[in-house]
């Protein structure tokens, strides 16, 4: 992830396929934002292939190289030749919020630990130099408390700004929550402040 909080991510499904001594490898990688979108995933590829040997898979559902989000399976292969491998080139990658379902055929040939390993792993790191990429902004939440008179000049700088605004709260003053860049959250205490005359309430909501 770069200083401006934006990082690569998969811009669709991917697939390669390579035959290594008989045994057939389908290597599919998609976005997963989260945890259950990378099992779901998982779920449609085991539908679309139910007779395969076996489905390892692995997914890192976060920015790159994070480790809070991650999974990953052998799914019946030995311990440590499959899931391990693909999950290892997905940390190396320098993508983020992907998944990686490794479908294989067996041949009949045994390829042995180091074999397996090189397999799924070389499978994952060929699928992700082929794979469209595009940017993830990463925003922080800020709300913003105004005067009924300047909504309108900041819902206009919020536009401007391409500011993402989630909500709208009407009392006796009103609240705006938006989602901004990470690269600009400095800027929006003295953008906020020059629209406002110094009236208007920022803060900053701490990550969870």
């Amino acid at each position: 992830m770069n200083d401006s909080g934006s990082y690569p991510i998969p811009g669709r499904i991917h697939r390669v396929e390579d035959v290594i001594q008989r045994s057939r490898f389908i290597t599919t990688v998609a976005h997963a934002p989260d945890p259950d979108a990378a099992h779901a995933f998982l779920a449609s590829i085991r539908d679309e292939f139910p007779d395969a040997t076996h489905n390892c898979w692995a997914f890192l559902a976060g920015p790159p190289g994070s480790t809070s989000r991650i999974g990953m399976s052998d799914d019946g292969e030995p311990h440590g030749t499959a899931g391990r491998p693909m999950l290892t080139a997905l940390l190396h990658s320098g993508v983020g919020e992907v998944v990686a379902v490794s479908t294989r055929y067996y041949g009949g040939t045994k390829l042995g630990t180091g074999g397996l390993s090189r397999a799924y792993s070389g499978g994952v790191v060929t699928a992700l130099k082929q794979m469209p990429r595009e940017e993830k902004v990463d925003r922080r939440s800020v709300s913003l408390t105004l005067s009924y008179s300047d909504v309108d000049s900041v819902q206009r700088l919020i536009a401007q700004r391409e500011w993402v605004l989630t909500d709208e709260v009407f009392g006796s003053d009103i609240r705006l929550e938006i989602l901004v860049p990470v690269s600009e959250i400095e800027q929006v205490h003295s953008l906020i402040a020059d629209q406002t005359r110094g009236s208007g309430i920022v803060e900053v909501r701490t990550e969870d």
